[in-house]
């Protein structure tokens, strides 16, 4: 699959040691609290009631809780970096010269919006010289230089039955709606987001010169092209399968299935050659194949012009801006735009990630607390080897593999080892456009400069300062970037039980994710391969199809089902992170005392702290998005969910047959 990178989001947390300290501030927001609520009915609200009823949610924002104040403080902090920066003398081609200097362009409104979309004209251009399906490719192709993606998604990445060597895999694409079930559903919600995307293609062609009529009929020409190409393609479900998205061909075999492709052609414009693909999902490309013959040629300029101006519409002038943002915000809810400080800062981050990781690291990520934060996910590892010992549901000759592949983890903490050189890259004080294209063709060239070679572990997904974290499955890695490993969600002076339940868990889910339905398809050395006994996956499945029930349980909005089948991944690395966590802080003095402090045991201590850093309230609309198209479930369930089945909760909270939190012992899902 693409680059399957499973990432824990909605949720920061911080590092800087585990020891238990004797201060005696709560570090539990006691008015965030509702007690009218009984905590074995809902813990969740019991927790966070209070906060929930009582917090706005900012114009400029999507969402409220403690991520959106982290990114939010954190932005703060760069912003402050990026200018003291730009404001020295630095030498031309340094990393502090690189970010000052595209920071300055991208500030630069004035600059922008007196060229509207003079940058964009020669694109445009080169569109109208189209005419054959080979014209296509190579425009294609063209673009695909500058990191730019039309159609269908190219990318080099690790072989993933074959993990110590590089593939070029195709990946659908060519939609503008969050996923393909927009193209085909007809309820209220989804019209209004179908109409906002019209009504952004008819603005961006106006923009761009086209009189109104015309900008209409482009609109639904565009419109029922894209939904042609939907239908060709998978589910975000259906794309949860690595086995069913993996399909390595040979060139001269690719040539023959999709001859209006032309992949031969797409790859001598690029200038790059191999012998083989990866078709990552073969029904699409048939359906594009058909298309190509059938779609009229007039259609695809139409669909490649909007494109072009959609792709490029937040580097260009304001009005490009807003009718990109207007799209958005049916999507999200969010009322108005982040100031434009705030969305370059997370430009330069985006373009320039590794340059303005090493200034970020220098400033606010110390070298000591890398070891520190090893110290802590070597706890959570050997708490999770014992959880595995004690299955009774895994074969002994299972366990050991599993065990095996904990122990192969790769742990990358804070930024790399060795950082990406941009030293080819030529930024301008002067220029925003040109510095977008300069660094997407340097990310295009670097990704490209490594097919046919050995995998390289030591690249990042992520840069330094982004706040998130993540697993990837090829490379057997859990990944904890500077960005999210800061205040409040670990804290030196909290105890023990504070961060066990946040940064603790945070560490099981990512572990968990190479032991989810996704991640536990791929063996110690990141290769899809059983590695389990016939038993053991029939077993593993059935407890999978536990989880998926309980999750399609869920409802919000009144009336919305979680998908329990797409946010499976997710809710098994819950479940294995609260458990995992749990069982690292018994290890702890605290975990096992029963000592109070504030009024509550270690233990309630540790699921109120794991409750209150999932405290997130979102608007209707991007609550809606997620619903439909984030493997992610919901802030409440994420609580609710695993701690119904964990035993440790009942008695922390004397939980008891009645209470609408209660499950019966037999029917309580447990994998890891």
């Amino acid at each position: 699959m693409k680059k399957i990178i499973l990432p824990f989001v909605l949720i920061a947390f911080s590092i800087v040691a585990c020891n238990q300290n004797k201060n005696t501030q709560s570090f539990l927001k006691e008015t965030d609290r509702d007690t009218s609520i009984n905590p074995a009915d809902d813990f969740y609200k019991f927790a966070n009631g209070n906060w929930l009823k009582n917090t706005k949610i900012d114009a400029t924002e999507s969402s409220a809780g403690g991520f959106t104040d982290l990114y939010n403080n954190t932005q703060v902090k760069v912003k402050k970096m990026i200018e003291d920066v730009a404001a020295q003398s630095n030498k031309i081609g340094t990393n502090e010269q690189k970010v000052g200097d595209f920071y300055k362009a991208s500030m630069d409104s004035s600059t922008i919006d007196k060229l509207g979309y003079e940058p964009l004209k020669p694109i445009l251009q080169s569109i109208s010289t189209i005419n054959t399906d080979t014209d296509i490719i190579n425009w294609v192709a063209e673009r695909n230089k500058y990191n730019y993606n039309y159609i269908f998604q190219p990318y080099v990445g690790a072989d993933e039955k074959n993990s110590k060597q590089t593939i070029l895999s195709v990946y659908q694409g060519g939609l503008s709606l969050p996923d393909r079930d927009y193209y085909f559903k007809s309820d209220a919600e989804t019209k209004k987001v179908y109409n906002a995307f019209i009504t952004n293609v008819v603005t961006l062609f106006k923009l761009t010169g086209t009189d109104s009529i015309t900008a209409t009929k482009n609109a639904t020409i565009i419109y029922e092209l894209e939904k042609k190409i939907a239908v060709g393609h998978k589910t975000n479900i259906e794309l949860r399968d690595p086995q069913a998205n993996y399909n390595k061909i040979s060139l001269t075999d690719i040539d023959k299935q999709f001859p209006n492709i032309q992949f031969s052609t797409f790859l001598k414009s690029l200038k790059v050659s191999t012998d083989s693909f990866n078709i990552c999902q073969l029904i699409f490309f048939k359906q594009l194949n058909n298309l190509l013959a059938s779609e009229p040629i007039e259609n695809w300029k139409i669909y490649l012009q909007f494109h072009a101006i959609g792709k490029s519409a937040n580097a260009l002038s304001q009005p490009f801006v807003d009718a990109s943002f207007n799209y958005y915000k049916v999507l999200t809810g969010q009322e108005k735009q982040k100031p434009r400080w705030e969305r370059m800062t997370g430009a330069v981050n985006t373009y320039l990630g590794d340059a303005l990781g090493q200034i970020y690291v220098k400033q606010f990520f110390p070298p000591e607390a890398k070891q520190k934060m090893l110290d802590l996910v070597n706890n959570l590892q050997k708490a999770f080897e014992t959880r595995i010992t004690a299955l009774d549901w895994m074969s002994d000759s299972t366990k050991v593999l599993a065990k095996a592949k904990l122990y192969t983890f790769l742990k990358k903490i804070g930024y790399p080892d060795v950082w990406k050189d941009y030293s080819s890259v030529t930024i301008s004080n002067n220029s925003h456009f040109n510095n977008v294209l300069a660094t997407r063709k340097f990310e295009h060239d670097y990704e490209f400069s490594k097919l046919g070679k050995p995998v390289d572990k030591n690249e990042w997904g992520m840069s330094a300062p982004t706040i998130n974290a993540y697993y990837n499955p090829t490379f057997n890695e859990i990944v904890f970037p500077a960005g999210i490993l800061q205040f409040p969600f670990f804290d030196l002076a909290a105890d023990d039980a504070i961060n066990y339940g946040g940064i603790g868990m945070v560490i099981g889910h990512e572990m968990t994710h190479g032991f989810d339905d996704q991640g536990a398809q791929y063996d110690k050395d990141g290769n899809l391969k059983n590695w389990w006994g016939a038993s053991d996956n029939v077993k593993f499945k059935a407890k999978g199809q536990s989880v998926i029930d309980l999750y399609n349980s869920f409802t919000v909005l009144d009336s919305v089902h979680v998908q329990g089948a797409l946010t499976l991944g997710e809710n098994i690395a819950d479940m294995g992170g609260l458990a995992i966590a749990y069982d690292a802080f018994k290890l702890t003095k605290q975990g096992q005392s029963t000592e109070k402090m504030d009024g509550f045991t270690p233990d309630q201590r540790f699921f109120l702290s794991l409750a209150q850093i999932w405290q997130l309230k979102m608007k209707d609309e991007g609550l809606r998005t997620q619903i439909n198209t984030d493997p992610h479930s919901p802030a409440q369930f994420r609580v609710i969910g695993p701690l119904m089945h964990f035993e440790p909760f009942y008695k922390a909270f004397n939980v008891k047959e009645g209470d609408k939190m209660f499950i019966a012992e037999k029917d309580r899902i447990k994998i890891w």
